[in-house]
């Protein structure tokens, strides 16, 4: 689902700090999609506001409608045949083009006729509510105030309803006359069940790919999955250097900080929130990090990253070089080696800090800082990266939190929600018609059903390794069901992050625990196809009573 870093905060550092600025989404899709196939991108006249007469947005929009932007592949498609709708998420449609071409949609498409189509969410990519007054004022916390799951999801219904496709004119595509089918990876995901839960008169079926249905306020559940699965000596080592850490946090001992900051090259870091951040990047967490984590795993070696691994090697090495270093501390620890302590702290001075650009503060808010009031509330980032950050302070939350006390922890419990919440109030202050909440409105997400949201024609799939699972229906915490055509319920054991998202060109050279599902949803897709006559015709004699 989601992250953002720093030059969010710097919108003029250099190409390496914008580097180091790109949120998990975007640095994978720049993996999985560069370069990103070229599709014409057309435009459809949206709704600003879904909810006229809701006192919660305020007084009306300037402008009624937006342009919204979408692509699509109609190489597969038969007349007669369904739509499948892509939310991009908290990107542009652009960048989501390869799958058009591969996985899902695209062997979806290809076994029934189908036409795939990606359209860009709100506030993403180049479709902004509101554009003139956003251009001249940026994204102020009153200018976001259109930015909310149920405008969004309102939006994928409206579009089914209204689009005229371009090439296709002379046939009325629209729904509910013709079976839509969406899809949706991550917080896509979520939005996909949503959607099919509040329009599912609309919206035929969906597919919910690690769908993050269910929203914290902090989310340490990221770290569980990895406890779990990661190399184990490598998840000791981190824990254990961690727990040491938080000693010396927890009692306050400023000149063994000090040398520990030394340690890992970041003495000129203040806030000892921000080294317990900085250290944990290579594993990643729910908000944001500069390089390739777990979440960055994937089946295909071209489309993920096996840095983690990588990482976790360097920890664990048998290199003497840095081995000296693992009793410096051992003075303020009751004579406690810090095992691999040089090992890690070599890997976070090779491989992170050189993100930073050349002459800036490793504490500015372009490098490992965080505490730039100012920068945070700088309105003019049109990336995605403030507007994801809005959607987490409104009503998503998932920030960045350790383990509570009782369990081992891989992030620092020196950071907790109020850490990331000050982003939120230094970023959105006050507008004349909005005002985001001091803590996220989780119930704004939640109110769909959350671990227990299910419906017809609705497939949720996750994965068994993926960090977000504590937020989607496989939950560990969460409700089994049944796993049927009508509403499938697939758990990837193996799997990540919706890895059955992408696929290959040669189908049958997947893996075969992709070809698996990638063929179960062709299967159940065409099931519910075959009963869509039966609910167009009792849709028409609903509408007509």
């Amino acid at each position: 689902m989601r992250t953002l870093f720093l030059s969010l905060l710097a919108t003029s550092c250099s190409v390496l700090g914008q580097d180091l600025s790109r949120s998990i989404l975007e640095r994978k899709l720049i993996s999985r999609q560069s370069p990103a196939p070229t599709f014409n991108t057309f435009s459809f006249n949206q709704i600003t506001n879904h909810f006229p007469n809701d006192t919660f947005y305020g007084p009306p929009p300037t402008s009624a409608t937006f342009p919204q932007n979408y692509i699509l592949n109609d190489t597969f498609y038969r007349p007669g045949g369904p739509i499948f709708l892509l939310d991009s998420g908290e990107t542009s449609a652009s960048s989501r083009g390869s799958f058009l071409l591969t996985g899902v949609i695209a062997e979806l498409a290809q076994a029934t006729g189908g036409m795939g189509i990606i359209i860009e969410h709100r506030y993403y990519g180049t479709t902004f509510p509101e554009s003139e007054l956003i251009a001249a004022e940026g994204l102020t916390t009153d200018n976001l105030r259109w930015l909310t799951t149920e405008q969004s999801i309102a939006d994928f219904a409206y579009f089914a309803q209204h689009v005229s496709v371009p090439g296709h004119e002379d046939e009325d595509l629209t729904a509910p006359g013709r079976p839509w089918i969406m899809y949706g990876g991550s917080l896509a995901g979520a939005e996909t069940a949503f959607t099919v839960k509040e329009f599912g008169d609309v919206i035929y079926g969906g597919i919910s790919s690690s769908g993050t249905v269910k929203v914290f306020t902090g989310y340490p559940q990221w770290y569980y999955t990895i406890q779990e699965n990661a190399p184990q000596d490598c998840v000791q080592s981190i824990e254990d250097i961690v727990d040491k850490m938080d000693f010396l946090i927890n009692t306050k001992n400023t000149a063994a900080l000090a040398e520990l900051k030394t340690i890992f090259g970041l003495e000129a870091v203040q806030d000892i929130r921000d080294v317990a951040l900085t250290i944990a990047f290579p594993i990643g967490n729910p908000f944001f990090y500069p390089t390739n984590s777990w979440q960055e795993l994937n089946w295909d070696p071209n489309v993920g990253s096996d840095d983690f691994f990588l990482f976790c090697d360097a920890v664990t090495s048998a290199n003497k070089t840095f081995s000296a270093v693992d009793s410096q501390l051992s003075k303020f620890t009751g004579g406690a080696v810090w095992t691999n302590l040089g090992n890690y702290a070599n890997y976070i001075k090779t491989k992170i800090i050189p993100f930073c650009p050349p002459g800036v503060s490793l504490d500015s808010n372009e490098c490992f800082g965080t505490h730039n009031a100012t920068a945070w509330a700088d309105p003019n980032d049109f990336s995605g990266n403030r507007a994801y950050l809005y959607q987490s302070c409104l009503e998503a939350g998932q920030f960045s939190q350790g383990a509570p006390l009782g369990r081992r922890t891989l992030l620092s419990r020196s950071i907790q929600t109020d850490y990331s919440e000050r982003w939120c109030k230094w970023g959105f202050p006050a507008g004349k018609f909005n005002t985001v909440p001091a803590t996220p409105a989780l119930e704004r997400w939640n109110k769909y059903g959350a671990l227990h949201i299910q419906a017809d024609r609705l497939a949720q799939v996750d994965g068994g390794i993926d960090p977000w699972q504590y937020a989607c229906v496989h939950s560990p915490d969460g409700f089994p069901r049944e796993d049927t055509l009508l509403r499938p319920y697939y758990l990837i054991k193996q799997g990540g992050h919706h890895w059955d998202e992408n696929g290959l060109l040669n189908i049958s050279a997947e893996p075969d625990f992709i070809q698996a599902i990638h063929d179960y949803e062709i299967k159940f897709v065409k099931s519910w196809l075959a009963d869509f006559p039966k609910w167009r015709a009792n849709q028409t004699q609903t509408r007509s009573s």
